[in-house]
């Protein structure tokens, strides 16, 4: 195995994820907003492994940026920096609490920041993954509107690309910050099992896996939530109580070996196209929403982010058309 990237993965559950593959002897790579904070992750990890630990600045709220990040990573291929890629892990992003927001690209910044970064990302980076390599999208179970924490969340709506850009725009209406996520989330799961069907077609044996870590409150999700809301969701009381009304339950460590497994352990070889899940120190394969199966509404969502990130002809892989 050469390198793993993963975005985020200098925090929450990524940082669990990337301390788990370092102990295992792989080397990464770590791409995110600010080289300051990763930059003493990576020593730790280089330091009490022995790996290589790259990093690499990466806002993916910025197409500029992405491209600009997938610039940078293949010269740091071609010039041995990185030994080769073996995964691609889509796992930063977030929840924009407040008003709503957009992009420097003028899309609303948690479908930029949590879709069409990670979109463009796996276009632009897919020709330097290795014959067997996997793709690992981080989801939620928030994106299923008929569970517990897709109720409790906001129910998701249409996963509408275009809708999802430019949503407040226009006069219309913005949509709540939990919906705005949970729906993001939905997105996520549905680029997973979009690109597990083109790589199908295309005889291709890399790996499209979507992963639920479950609600994992010491990770950065509720850092723009009220403090005693932030105080709350860590206590004994609430984790019981979340238990018992059906939330999907899980702790950073143990959510963060489950991703570092799905993007390496051999036993995953084989699991594209399926959802797993992490629950009560459990990781399961199971059904994701009704509406992530539909492949229309993924054949539309795929083409339509594509106009959004402004892919050319020279930047798509002929795998993935």
């Amino acid at each position: 195995m050469t390198a793993i990237l993963i975005t985020g993965g200098h925090s929450g559950i990524g940082l669990a994820a990337a301390r788990v593959l370092a102990a295992q002897h792989i080397d990464l790579v770590l791409a995110g907003r600010s080289v300051e904070r990763m930059r003493p992750v990576a020593d730790e990890l280089s330091a009490q492994h022995g790996v290589s630990v790259t990093t690499l600045t990466l806002d993916t709220s910025s197409l500029a940026s992405v491209r600009a990040a997938a610039t940078r990573f293949r010269t740091m291929l071609d010039s041995g920096e990185v030994s080769g890629l073996d995964a691609i892990v889509c796992n930063a992003g977030g929840r924009f609490d407040g008003d709503i927001s957009y992009s420097l690209d003028g899309y609303e910044t948690t479908f930029a920041t949590n879709c069409l970064g990670h979109f463009l990302l796996v276009e632009l980076l897919f020709p330097s993954l290795s014959e067997k390599g996997r793709v690992v999208y981080t989801a939620s179970g928030t994106h299923d509107p008929d569970s517990m924490d897709g109720r409790l969340v906001g129910a998701a709506v249409e996963p509408d690309a275009v809708a999802l850009a430019t949503n407040g725009k226009g006069g219309g209406k913005a949509l709540p910050a939990g919906k705005r996520y949970s729906t993001s989330k939905l997105c996520t799961v549905m680029y997973a099992y979009e690109l597990d069907r083109r790589l199908r077609r295309a005889h291709s044996s890399v790996s499209s896996i979507a992963f639920d870590p479950g609600s994992v409150p010491e990770t950065g999700f509720l850092r723009d939530m009220p403090r005693p809301v932030q105080w709350v969701s860590n206590t004994a009381a609430m984790k019981w109580v979340s238990k018992r009304i059906g939330v999907i339950t899980s702790d950073a460590e143990f959510s963060g070996a489950s991703l570092a497994a799905l993007a390496a352990d051999p036993g995953y070889a084989q699991a594209s196209g399926t959802y797993f899940q992490a629950h009560d120190r459990a990781l399961s394969a199971v059904r994701s929403a009704r509406l992530s199966y539909d492949e229309r509404r993924a054949t539309h969502l795929w083409d339509d982010s594509k106009r959004l990130v402004h892919l050319t002809d020279d930047e798509e892989p002929t795998q993935l058309r």
